[in-house]
């Protein structure tokens, strides 16, 4: 059977499955809208939230930002791998503790203020609508390569399905929908990974064959190394970026992830405490399987690339015909317009190097080359395109491609959730109506929905960077906004609403004028544009990693203005005392 009606069948199964569950949960109620119910069992609960977290940026960009960027990409998986951490140590089972839907409605009672509820309701707009984007160019990325339609028209496809299973069900549709989609990208992940470290190191685990010896009994890391290197890039295994924006990079993304509110609200759909904390240790399992394959993933995908595509130095070129075409997969990454090759020397070959170094430029010169060639590699295909590459089964390859797109749709329909429970209930409900009937609210936060579902939609087809990279300016929205505000929310009595209202708006603020500025989306008086270029940063901070800064400005300015302006009441700080200390590991009450 060819690939691409293997790949109809595959993913249309799996979208008819998400179909019929969220047909089977529909949602009937606000609670069940909102939170499932709070019957959700901590181990399913623990899938759907590894779902709900792993995202097109985890499932499709992320190996690809390894693949190209080596050591450095490590960032990635510390910064999300230990924000999740944090977010299940102190912050889950605290706000479950609180027992109510949503953050926004924590920040407003923890607050005492309607202000403070509004301003955390557009911290989250903000950020999950920037996050969402890159869910939706991981759809139209997926789409437009193996149902080969163009990337808008994928992206509409993908906006229509989420549409319908998140509209339909709310938070009890999505559970169990993005249970089913984490077994599919679980299994789309690990199957392609185990065949490839097979084929190059003999190993089955990938955890293992990434250290294990190729064909001809060298290390895999350092065969990619010595390959690259032989074609003018930077060593693949050491440090090439600064230290200080590493570092701020990685807790940027640490404190975002606690921060983000589509994953905290999934603890509170589970009846008890200490299921929070249950389900919280059971998605950490889950995402380890991912995130441990990761690296493998990346690291075998750019040594298969290379290997692929690079032809050696005329004159060393083998007489054999598949050296003098581009490989098959090639062509067909070629048609979505994500891969572009330019044959600078007329060879019919591609050379693909660093025509930036200058010493191999000399070198590549006496070769007969004109500059490298793959004019074009949007690193969000990698994964995607990694089977191909390596020839693996058509069964597998749509495998893949719908493992991308159930990881997608699960992170996009928990986002999208967030930004409808945001407007329709922190809102409507608790502001501007608060007469609404509960039919009403669920009438309201399903067409937020779908008008969140629009916007996102909009912005997906002309997303800021890679997936990863939009994803990580979220995370830094989230770190420099949400996140202090709950954390002084929980650990600290003396802040109060203006201290916590301030601090919110300083954060956001001084986060977005720096993306704003160092990604050029500010016209600078005399000039074009200031160039998104490390040398122009801030200390060599890059605006994905300005978060964890914007996130101290947060706390320091909350602070400081707390301690100018009025306690908070004696009974808000003996609410605080009531979240913090456990009092047994029963049913949450509602205060």
């Amino acid at each position: 059977m060819d690939l691409q009606t293997l790949t109809y069948i595959v993913v249309g199964a799996t979208f008819s499955l998400y179909i019929g569950i969220a047909i089977w949960a529909r949602a009937g109620t606000t609670g069940e809208f909102y939170a499932a119910g709070r019957g959700v069992h901590p181990v399913a609960n623990g899938m759907a939230t590894a779902a709900d977290w792993m995202s097109a940026a985890s499932f499709i960009s992320m190996a690809g930002l390894i693949a190209f960027k080596g050591y450095d990409a490590s960032l990635f998986l510390m910064g999300w791998t230990g924000g999740y951490v944090l977010l299940a140590m102190l912050l889950a089972p605290y706000l479950r503790k609180f027992g109510k839907f949503t953050v926004p409605e924590f920040i407003g009672d923890r607050y005492y203020s309607k202000v403070a509820r509004m301003v955390a309701v557009l911290c989250l707009i903000v950020a999950s609508i920037t996050y969402v984007i890159g869910q939706m160019k991981g759809i139209g990325v997926a789409f437009s390569r193996f149902l080969e339609l163009d990337y808008a028209t994928g992206l509409y496809v993908g906006m229509a399905i989420v549409f319908f299973y998140a509209v339909l069900g709310g938070m009890k549709g999505i559970t169990y929908t993005q249970i089913a989609q984490y077994c599919v990208l679980i299994f789309a992940y690990t199957v392609p990974a185990v065949f490839i470290s097979m084929n190059l190191t003999g190993n089955p685990l990938p955890q293992l064959g990434l250290f294990s010896a190729t064909a001809d009994g060298t290390p895999l890391l350092v065969k990619l190394d010595q390959t690259i290197m032989d074609l003018g890039f930077a060593q693949y295994t050491a440090q090439k970026g600064g230290t200080l924006n590493m570092v701020f990079y990685t807790f940027s993304l640490m404190i975002g992830t606690a921060g983000l509110p589509h994953v905290i609200i999934r603890f509170f759909t589970v009846p008890k405490v200490k299921d929070a904390r249950s389900s919280a240790g059971w998605a950490l399992v889950f995402i380890a399987i991912l995130y441990t394959t990761a690296p493998a993933v990346g690291s075998m995908a750019r040594l298969n690339l290379t290997n692929t595509i690079q032809t050696g130095p005329v004159g060393e070129v083998s007489a054999n015909l598949e050296y003098e075409k581009r490989p098959q997969w090639f062509k067909n990454w070629e048609k979505t317009g994500l891969l572009k090759y330019e044959d600078k020397n007329g060879d019919g070959r591609i050379q693909y190097y660093n025509d930036k170094n200058p010493e191999f430029a000399k070198k590549a010169e006496s070769y007969g080359w004109k500059g490298n060639e793959m004019t074009k590699v949007d690193r969000d295909i990698m994964v995607l395109a990694n089977p191909e590459i390596a020839k693996l089964p058509n069964w597998v390859i749509a495998l893949v491609a719908a493992g991308g797109l159930a990881a997608a749709l699960s992170t996009a329909a928990g986002l999208l959730l967030a930004i409808s429970t945001a407007i329709s209930h922190d809102l409507m409900k608790s502001m501007f109506t608060p007469n609404i009937s509960e039919k009403g609210e669920l009438m309201a936060a399903r067409v937020a929905m779908a008008g969140a579902i629009a916007v996102a939609g909009y912005l997906g087809l002309h997303p800021p960077g890679f997936a990863a990279q939009t994803v990580a300016l979220a995370f830094g929205l989230a770190a420099s906004s949400i996140f202090p505000a709950l954390m002084m929310g929980i650990f600290n009595k003396r802040i109060n609403n203006t201290g916590a209202v301030t601090g919110m708006l300083v954060g956001l603020g001084s986060t977005l004028l720096y993306i704003f500025t160092y990604k050029g989306w500010f016209f600078i008086p005399g000039t074009n544009m200031l160039p998104n270029t490390t040398a122009n940063h801030l200390f060599g901070i890059a605006p994905e990693a300005f978060g964890a800064i914007g996130a101290m400005l947060n706390f320091a300015s909350a602070t400081i203005v707390s301690k100018l302006t009025a306690p908070p009441p004696e009974h808000i700080q003996h609410l605080v005392e009531d979240i913090r200390i456990p009092k047994g590991a029963g049913a949450a009450t509602d205060h």
